[in-house]
């Protein structure tokens, strides 16, 4: 990892997204982190094969641990990197339905390759770890209205990804 690679904000935003089909009010609620890791330029993603979908390695927190530690477990799961949080840097709120889904996103640098731990659903979803250029991606990402009329899902994953990686080169620009 290039020194380059990490940066920590000053000031950390919180940004929503209201999805079309939003409620006027939410009485569901998701928290989920997400790393965002970078090595001489490339990022790391997770990518399931079988429906070619991307996304920045992430999940669900559960009761019992700390946004860090789910953003550890949860990279680690889906990647096999075991990799150390330097600094949140975002949050996303998403509006869907009766739901809010937040997302802590995390600047990390890897401290060693292990073996990922899918899921059942994640293995018949081909879920692989790959990395790619960082334009590479946002330009994947960038696309998010492309599957407003098919996915709904992958419309707004798309766009929280793209939103994510947008913030996260602008910081990366501004610490030059």
């Amino acid at each position: 990892m290039n020194k380059s690679d990490i940066i920590t904000p000053n000031i950390m935003p919180t940004l929503e997204i209201i999805g079309s089909n939003s409620h006027p009010t939410f009485t569901k609620t998701r928290i989920a982190c997400r790393g965002i890791v970078v090595r001489d330029g490339m990022l790391l993603l997770s990518r399931e094969t079988v429906t070619d979908w991307w996304l920045i390695p992430g999940g669900g927190l559960e009761a019992d641990e700390t946004a860090e530690e789910c953003c550890i477990r949860e990279v680690r799961e889906e990647t096999g990197y075991i990799v150390r949080p330097v600094s949140q840097f975002l949050t996303l709120h998403e509006y869907y339905e009766e739901w809010r889904y937040t997302s802590h996103y995390f600047i990390c640098e890897v401290q060693e390759k292990g073996e990922p731990s899918l899921t059942k659903q994640e293995q018949q979803r081909g879920l692989v770890p790959e990395w790619m250029e960082l334009e590479d991606a946002l330009a994947i990402f960038a696309k998010h209205q492309d599957y407003a009329e098919t996915s709904e899902e992958k419309r707004g994953s798309y766009l929280r990804e793209y939103t994510a990686l947008s913030e996260y080169l602008k910081l990366r620009n501004s610490c030059k």
